[in-house]
């Protein structure tokens, strides 16, 4: 592995169920690779068959970093994680090994070759006293007293998506500031645009709705239910990120009693496949940079940016 690369590191993103897994460790194998989880569900030791998480013989053909690296009871941020991915790269580099960042968050991603603001931390008491006005109150109920507090970010921001809602009322109650007035004072990006490779996965859409429901009728005959089993007798917080992963809010319900399992499957993939729908908008608007090809062809693809870029002086 004594020549030089063209790039850093490579970028592989795209939606859920359309082969990222699979592509990395192919040119982990082939360029020498150390994969770098990028995804925000996969960080957590709890949740490793429900997110599809590499498995041991998977992350046994190549390095891997910060896959099921993090307790389920941490709310773990984007912050955290470009931290975590710093030494990360910072490791594989010096190895000599190209870091292959893999998954589906693009805030993740963004925050690799943009940085983030300085947001101030806020006080735990902020963050409890809002937590506990929140529980039990409609997610629009939340953007509604955004939308009064901090108009700007609450028009940037679905009213179905509480997570985000409270981490803006937080900072508001926290710093008086709008948390979009942070976004102009981003810092900390670790690579530039032009040091990566960037591809995004774009399967047929058909193609991957199907993929999304035979992979979560997979994860459930692997042992899903179980695993959302255990995690459901910790008794956390259900606002934490690891409770609302894809599945585990309808396994608890059915588990509870309140639907049937065959209703809680089909919820989460049709949440899957919401999801993977924003996945495709966010990074179609969001992320120009990431060059947009057929699983069936990022190999190749890959192959000769890379060998392309090898010769260039």
């Amino acid at each position: 592995m004594g020549q030089s690369k063209p790039y850093r590191a490579l970028l592989i993103a795209g939606p859920t169920a359309s082969g990222k897994t699979a592509l990395a460790l192919t040119l982990a194998d082939r360029f020498g690779g150390a994969i770098i989880n990028t995804d925000s569900m996969q960080v957590y030791r709890d949740l490793s068959i429900i997110t599809a998480r590499p498995t041991a013989e998977e992350m046994a053909r190549a390095p891997h970093f910060l896959f099921g690296t993090v307790d389920a009871a941490l709310n773990y941020s984007v912050a955290r994680w470009l931290s975590d991915a710093t030494v990360a790269f910072a490791t594989a580099e010096a190895q000599g090994q190209l870091p292959i960042f893999v998954g589906g968050t693009g805030l993740y991603f963004r925050a690799l070759t943009e940085g983030l603001s300085d947001i101030p931390p806020v006080p735990e008491a902020v963050r409890a006293e809002l937590r506990a006005w929140a529980e039990g109150r409609d997610p629009a109920a939340l953007h509604e007293r955004l939308a009064q507090r901090d108009p700007e970010t609450a028009a940037h921001l679905r009213p179905t998506d509480p997570q985000r809602i409270l981490r803006a009322l937080e900072v508001f109650e926290a710093t008086g500031r709008s948390l979009r007035s942070f976004h102009a004072e981003r810092g900390g990006a670790v690579l530039r645009p032009d040091e990566v490779l960037s591809i995004f996965l774009a399967p047929d859409r058909d193609l991957l709705r199907a993929r999304i429901d035979a992979r979560f009728d997979g994860m459930m005959a692997a042992g899903a239910a179980q695993e959302v089993t255990r995690l459901a007798e910790r008794g956390l917080d259900p606002a934490l990120p690891a409770m609302r992963a894809h599945g585990v809010p309808g396994i608890i319900r059915a588990l509870n009693g309140d639907i049937s399992m065959e209703e809680a499957i089909e919820k989460g993939k049709a949440d899957t496949r919401a999801y993977s729908k924003r996945q495709h908008t966010w990074f179609r608007h969001q992320a120009p940079d990431f060059i947009w090809v057929k699983p069936e062809k990022a190999e190749e693809v890959v192959e000769a940016f890379f060998l392309e870029g090898a010769k260039t002086p």
